[in-house]
């Protein structure tokens, strides 16, 4: 059911309330940047997402707008941004608020739920802004569009290290707790009996003793083997899909062996995947790879889409340059990659570098970006560790385009307040310069008469 739009009109004049702009400075660069945004492109992207017959008016889409780019900027929580929000007169200004709030603007909830109505759309569309923005302020230049760096990395899953033994355990968990709730009288939950037995077998695998570790796994895999059949007979064919769906996944846990392709790592976030990309401190990583499009110049991320299904790293390009085309508003020239990109296959209006190890006959102009290509590699740190890319806390495959989008949003973001600090810094640096040369000085060897 959609909800109701909410008309923009302009707010009344509050008889006794005081309005952001007396007290706040007006050149701090959140209140330079909020007003060069242009805003009503968000209305009219997302003006489809509500309706004007039923449902409840709904929140403005500037306030959630902004929640978002906050929240990704300063790697905080739904709860955390909407408490900052009330604490903060800039960010009320940023999100449109003529007068400064006393009480939380939403339940953080409504974050999530307008995440995924959004969707991968929605969030191109907030990564897409910060690029005109920039060009707006001139902090980006079009010539800075012109060539781009792809890579790909991990972007790991809230979940558990699997180990089988967890994975025994958990499933068994999530399947009593579904049939609980459907009414079915199992002949026994295990609870106490599988929580013994997790504990007896991690301990046992620290000390090495792994025959008694690998004694108390397959008893929990025993464990889960009856509560599957359990289920089986007492539910039958008229089971609740949430139940059918747990089902099956603890079909698949329980048959799964470890030299086994596709295997299930995770019981509410089946789409991890287990990924490899030769770390000496993380051989293995649990999540979705992801592909990263940045600037060769400046480091603005032009481009950021999860890849399901561990593909090869050459045929992710094609995907990447396409999104870079509908967030730019134009084709990229030239594209530097690195050795993985071997054979991608991609053709189009944009030349494809492939990095190497010696220069031999390439052109030194050529030569020059092409060094420039591991420049992407500090922006995904940023990215991780700055910018929630480092552990995805958001449901299923949409949540891991939603998540990717919005961090490389969050960080152009904080380099356009960076940019805006930086340009009113100049512009009273030449104010002050400018009047020191209208004051006339008196010449040396002259005393000047005081009134």
């Amino acid at each position: 059911m959609k909800c109701r739009r909410r008309e923009r009109d302009e707010p009344q004049i509050e008889l006794f309330k005081v309005e952001l702009t007396r007290f706040l400075d007006l050149g701090h660069p959140m209140v330079k940047l909020a007003d060069r945004i242009d805003w009503e492109a968000f209305h009219a992207a997302f003006d489809a997402m509500w309706s004007d017959e039923k449902g409840r008016p709904a929140i403005d889409t500037r306030l959630m707008v902004s929640l978002h780019y906050l929240k990704y900027t300063y790697d905080l929580s739904d709860e955390a941004v909407v408490e900052g929000w009330l604490q903060n007169p800039y960010w009320q200004y940023l999100s449109g608020m003529r007068y400064f709030q006393h009480e939380e603007p939403l339940d953080p909830s409504s974050m999530s739920r307008w995440r995924g109505r959004a969707g991968q759309a929605g969030a191109e569309e907030l990564l897409e802004q910060t690029i005109r923005a920039g060009l707006e302020i001139k902090a980006v230049k079009i010539s800075q569009l012109k060539r781009i760096n792809v890579d790909t990395t991990v972007q790991e899953k809230n979940v558990r290290f699997p180990t089988d033994s967890r994975l025994y355990d958990r499933a068994r968990e999530r399947l009593v707790k579904a049939a609980r709730a459907e009414g079915i009288d199992l002949r026994q939950s295990y609870q106490r009996v599988g929580k013994i037995l997790l504990k007896q077998q991690s301990r046992y695998a620290q000390v090495k003793q792994f025959k008694r570790a690998r004694r108390c796994q397959r008893k929990l895999r025993t464990i889960l083997g009856r509560v599957i059949r359990d289920i089986e007979r007492k539910a039958g064919e008229n089971m609740g899909e949430e139940l059918a769906t747990l089902l099956e996944r603890a079909r698949r846990i329980h048959a799964q062996q470890r030299k086994d392709k596709n295997k299930l790592y995770s019981v509410h976030a089946p789409e991890v995947e287990c990924i490899s990309k030769g770390k000496a401190h993380k051989r293995y990583e649990f999540g979705v790879k992801v592909s990263v499009a940045t600037t060769s110049r400046g480091g603005w991320h032009v481009g950021a889409m999860s890849c399901p299904g561990r593909p090869y790293d050459g045929h992710t390009l094609d995907g990447a340059l396409r999104q870079v085309r509908r967030i730019t508003g134009r084709h990229a020239e030239h594209a530097f990659v690195d050795q993985g990109y071997r054979g991608h296959g991609c053709e189009g209006p944009t030349e494809v570098h492939v990095d190497k190890k010696k220069r031999g006959r390439t052109a030194r102009s050529l030569w020059k970006w092409m060094k420039r290509r591991a420049a992407v590699e500090p922006g995904i740190g940023h990215l991780k560790s700055e910018h929630r890319m480092d552990r995805n806390r958001l449901r299923g495959e949409q949540g891991d385009m939603v998540n990717a989008l919005m961090s490389a949003a969050g960080m152009n973001f904080r380099k356009l307040i960076k940019h805006a600090a930086l340009l009113w810094r100049q512009i009273l640096e030449r104010l002050f310069d400018a009047m020191r040369r209208s004051i006339p000085h008196p010449r040396p060897g002259r005393v000047v008469a005081a009134d």
